[in-house]
């Protein structure tokens, strides 16, 4: 079983490198993943791959079944998940091309199921640190290693799509200390922590937000940048999974310990 697990964002569908060994339908009470599973071996370590947005990127943000997907990735045993985001970056030295491992998130989101406590049982899950700083602190070494420079904090600020933001938007998410925008690491990252799994995000800055710049978004610059930068998410990715990782100094796993009225 894969203890390690990769969401694939905008325009990354699969994993350069990956020993492919299966590809696995998993059904789950909350209903059906984004698609099939690929399990594969990358630098000796078992990792299941998922694409968020499906094969063919049909799936919007906001009807992205966030909960199938997370508990997939758990019913298949992973422990640890990386998340490859597509982002705006808000700060103007973010240039398009830049990679951020964020440390904190702002929800601007809603309407989305975010939580699988949503019956009988109230569960209130400690969220100080939304990723791991275990995973994160991991990212920060293997971009040491394979010589790519990373950003490693920032906070990331969900909005819930599918349009892009307006230019007063932005200059409001800046005045509330973002540095980046995306539109999907909520609430997967809470789904992460309630289903016991460490999980770290690796952001690329695909466009400065807007505003920031005079050029109009495209999604033609998101996929142009995303597929300049695979090249060098690959070699972290590779650098990540040679590293080896002991019983995690992280509280991620026993969070719903103390989670629980």
């Amino acid at each position: 079983m894969p203890e390690f697990g990769i969401i694939g964002g905008s325009g990354l569908y699969r994993i350069p490198g990956l020993e492919i060994l299966e590809e696995m339908t998993v059904s789950t009470p909350y209903g059906d993943p984004s698609g099939s599973f690929t399990i594969g071996r990358l630098s000796g370590k078992e990792i299941a791959f998922l694409p968020r947005h499906g094969a063919g990127h049909t799936l919007q943000p906001h009807k992205i079944n966030y909960r199938a997907n997370i508990r997939g990735f758990r019913q298949l045993g992973v422990r640890r998940l990386l998340s490859v985001f597509a982002t705006g970056g808000i700060r103007p030295d973010l240039a398009p091309g830049s990679i951020v491992v964020p440390d904190q998130i702002i929800d601007s989101t809603s309407g989305r199921a975010s939580t699988f406590f949503d019956q009988d049982e109230v569960v209130h899950i400690d969220f100080t640190e939304p990723f791991c700083p275990m995973l994160r602190n991991f990212l920060g070494r293997a971009a040491k290693r394979a010589k790519v420079d990373l950003l490693c904090k920032g906070t990331y600020l969900c909005v819930n799509g599918p349009r892009l933001e307006t230019a007063a938007e932005i200059r409001a998410y800046a005045l509330l200390g973002a540095d980046i925008v995306g539109m999907t690491a909520m609430p997967e990252a809470a789904l992460a922590r309630e289903a016991g799994i460490c999980y770290a995000g690796l952001s690329v800055v695909t466009n400065h937000a807007a505003g920031i710049s005079e050029k109009k978004l495209t999604v033609t610059e998101v996929k142009e940048v995303m597929g300049s930068s695979e090249e060098r998410l690959s070699s972290i990715l590779k650098d990540f999974f040679m590293l080896q990782f002991k019983i995690p100094a992280c509280s991620c796993r026993q969070t719903l310990e103390t989670a629980r009225m």
